[in-house]
């Protein structure tokens, strides 16, 4: 079997035991940003999984949107991310 070569880890475990790999990971050409597609990049970041760099340069996202994704679950959990709700997390 083959695998390719990448950086960085293939696997990390989460604070709630559970294992996240790259296949957890949204697509490369993910358009529509759910919450739960936010959730599992911001989760990749935090853990280990790829770097700040990477998920922006992967999901062209800016260093600002990630940052507020990240912000926004460290403020108020996952439920932050979801477009319906921004209102209600954001800062005044």
């Amino acid at each position: 079997m083959y695998l390719k070569k990448i950086d960085g880890p293939r696997a990390v475990t989460l604070p709630d035991g559970r294992i996240m790999t790259r296949a957890d990971l949204p697509s490369e050409d993910t358009k529509r940003w759910v919450a739960s597609r936010k959730a599992s990049v911001v989760k990749g970041v935090l853990y280990g999984l790829l770097t700040r760099e990477q998920a922006e340069e992967r999901y062209r996202l800016t260093e600002e949107e990630l940052n507020e994704w990240i912000r926004a679950v460290a403020s108020h959990g996952e439920e932050a991310l979801k477009t319906t709700a921004i209102q209600k997390y954001r800062q005044p």
